[in-house]
């Protein structure tokens, strides 16, 4: 979702809103919803067919090498946004910044505005599940909320919550597979009842489509990417790391030869792995210093895409109306293929940039973020 206050890379002071991280949200969230589209289509057909070829492996909403690769991106740019949204509080390593005094201190304040702000995502992202499930929203709002603790700490302890994360992701999935190889049931973990205290605590943390075990690694590496963008040498050091975690991460799996050893070293989004954080972070990685690149170097041509970036919160819950309108409501547009939700999403995001240009040109503040900020601050 768009944050709301984006300052200079040098200085703690506010200056001008970066345009990176806008673009690179806005881009993000164009693959969000193609993946989407082309996911529920599917769903809505009788067949549920995925179709063949390469395209439709490339594709695949569920398996396929982009599926949750726009998403993670999306996770690491809210990680990065809270770190742009809270640098007046604290300087590059968490500390509080030493020219505010303590009769005003503004750390309780952000914490609240942080809780604030993940209490309404995650409540509206349980509203949001009912028409549209699966929905990134709630677990939006988890992370959020753990960030309003996470904001002050020291870099090298928001490493350990991701490192911890990954691998707790990664255990209880190597856990469940061995559970299944022995014969034993782990439903009381996977299916703990509707509407149970049970169901709504493993939702976000291990069952749901992007539980905070593992996705959590992504917002704190956002975090951290945000608190580095104050140097000269982030966009090299993120082009490195991208490019060794996604590369590691393909040839330790390839390496794969045993049923257990394909789970455990899996770069699939169904298994939570290691290797599958590893690479989504890669690729995460490679795609924000690239696009943030573009944005600064061409910020006319990439103007649309910011100003978009900016209503990203609006975008996206107008993206589930249109479709839920058109498919499923009114039953205008037939279920079928890839082309189908390509074509879909090409037209809902040239609608969606023109609209977003003339509201935030007109208006400013998207009408969803109105709300958000009305709520959160």
């Amino acid at each position: 979702m768009a944050l709301t206050t984006d300052v200079d890379r040098t200085t703690s002071a506010p200056t001008r809103r970066l345009p990176g991280p806008d673009v690179v949200r806005a881009v993000a969230l164009i693959g969000v919803v193609v993946m989407n589209y082309h996911g529920y289509l599917i769903i809505a057909r009788s067949d549920g067919d995925t179709g063949t070829g390469w395209a439709a492996e490339l594709f695949d909403p569920w398996a396929g090498p982009l599926s949750t690769r726009f998403a993670a991106t999306f996770v690491l740019v809210a990680g990065v946004g809270v770190t742009l949204m809270t640098r007046n509080t604290v300087d590059a390593t968490g500390r509080r910044n030493a020219t505010r005094s303590s009769s005003a201190d503004p750390v309780t304040p952000m914490r609240w505005r942080l809780v604030r702000r993940g209490v309404l995502l995650y409540t509206g992202g349980l509203v949001l599940d009912e028409i549209w499930p699966g929905t990134i929203i709630p677990f939006y709002g988890a992370m959020f909320i753990a960030a309003a603790a996470m904001f002050t700490w020291r870099s090298r302890w928001i490493v350990a919550v991701a490192t911890a994360s990954a691998l707790a992701g990664w255990a209880i999935r190597v856990w469940r597979y061995r559970q299944r190889d022995d014969g034993i049931s782990t439903a009381w973990l996977t299916d703990p009842g509707v509407g149970s205290v049970r169901h709504y605590v493993f939702g976000v943390f291990v069952n749901g489509t992007h539980p905070l075990l593992p996705w959590l690694a992504f917002f704190c590496c956002g975090m951290l990417l945000g608190r580095a963008l104050r140097t000269s040498w982030w966009r090299p050091a993120a082009l490195g790391a991208g490019v060794s975690l996604a590369a590691g991460a393909a040839a330790l799996s390839s390496g794969a030869t045993t049923d257990f050893q394909r789970v455990a070293l899996s770069t699939g989004p169904a298994d939570r792995g290691l290797l599958y954080v590893a690479s989504a972070l890669g690729t995460a990685l490679l795609a924000y210093a690239t696009i943030d690149w573009l944005a600064e170097r061409f910020p006319i041509a990439t103007d649309p895409l910011r100003r978009a970036g900016q209503l990203s919160l609006s975008l996206y819950l107008l993206h589930v109306v249109v479709f839920n309108v058109t498919v499923d409501w009114l039953g205008w547009i037939e279920p079928a293929g890839l082309d189908l939700a390509l074509t879909l999403a090409f037209a809902f995001w040239v609608v969606g940039i023109v609209l977003a240009v003339g509201w935030q040109r007109r208006f400013g503040v998207g009408p969803a973020e109105r709300v958000y900020r009305a709520f959160g601050g």
